[in-house]
């Protein structure tokens, strides 16, 4: 019998089948989870891409709910939270994979972001995690989980990331709060911090190749990680495995957010050089 067998949950925010969201997602099937979804809104109904790209990737898995979302709109929210109400009553776990930043305020530097892009950052990284949680609250059972998606750029300084580095921070320091205060009802929530990977939100920073082999040399484990590290720690923090666990930030990255200066082996190879 599987982890999530008979167990229900909720997942915003996969894009396609290169997402992080969907490698945990591939888990918590896995175990035996059933799974609503949403997607944004496609702008032409006549040509539905992101709702035919989120389609293909689930319905083979028998997911019944699929619905357009845009969480700048609480509207949206409502229907959302309504519908998995009427369909499941309660349920067991949320999954938050929602960012975004215009391409004009992510690429040029934090002091120059626009005051509209700086809000609209904000309000789609982290406020959907706020009204989420707080719909979230009114369905999950006790000892339900919510999970949400960061990265390293939100404790140190990663060039290239910028403003979204700032939104990352934002996200984390939410997860603590959120975590006080959803705790008395058995309710956790956590946040995981993955090391890059080949996603649609990778391809917007700079030097992504660059920041792969970083990884792998300087890394305690000299290795990049793969979707399966990502997609088994989310399984695992949706779970019942990580019931004692909350308002956490689990890194999976091979360990190189502990490491303050290269391995030794790169210092005498920089020496020798």
């Amino acid at each position: 019998m599987g982890l999530f067998e008979g167990k229900k949950g909720l997942v915003f925010g996969i894009a396609n089948d290169h997402s992080i969201a969907w490698a945990i997602t591939e888990k918590l099937y896995d175990e035996g989870a059933e799974i609503a979804f949403t997607h944004l809104p496609d702008k032409d109904p006549e040509r539905p891409r992101m709702e035919r790209r989120l389609r293909k990737l689930v319905e083979p898995k028998g997911a019944k709910i699929m619905l357009p979302c845009d969480v700048t709109k609480d509207e949206d929210l409502d229907r959302v939270f309504e519908t998995v109400k009427q369909e499941y009553g309660e349920i067991d776990f949320v999954l938050h994979s929602i960012a975004y930043a215009p391409m004009d305020d992510l690429k040029g530097p934090v002091y120059n972001v626009s005051r509209d892009g700086f809000k609209l950052s904000m309000e789609i990284s982290v406020y959907s995690l706020l009204a989420i949680a707080n719909r979230s609250k009114e369905i999950l059972k006790p000892g339900g989980s919510i999970l949400t998606l960061s990265y390293l750029g939100g404790e140190k300084v990663i060039p290239g990331y910028n403003v979204m580095g700032i939104c990352k921070s934002a996200l984390e320091n939410s997860v603590m709060y959120l975590a006080n205060e959803l705790g008395p009802e058995g309710i956790r929530i956590n946040s995981l911090s993955a090391g890059p990977l080949k996603t649609l939100s990778s391809s917007a920073v700079g030097e992504f190749d660059m920041m792969m082999k970083l990884y792998q040399t300087m890394s305690p484990l000299r290795k990049n990680i793969t979707p399966e590290d990502v997609g088994k720690a989310g399984m695992y923090l949706l779970s019942d495995l990580s019931s004692g666990v909350s308002g956490e930030n689990h890194h999976v990255d091979s360990g190189y957010h502990i490491m303050g200066a290269p391995p030794i082996e790169l210092q005498q190879q920089q020496a020798e050089a």
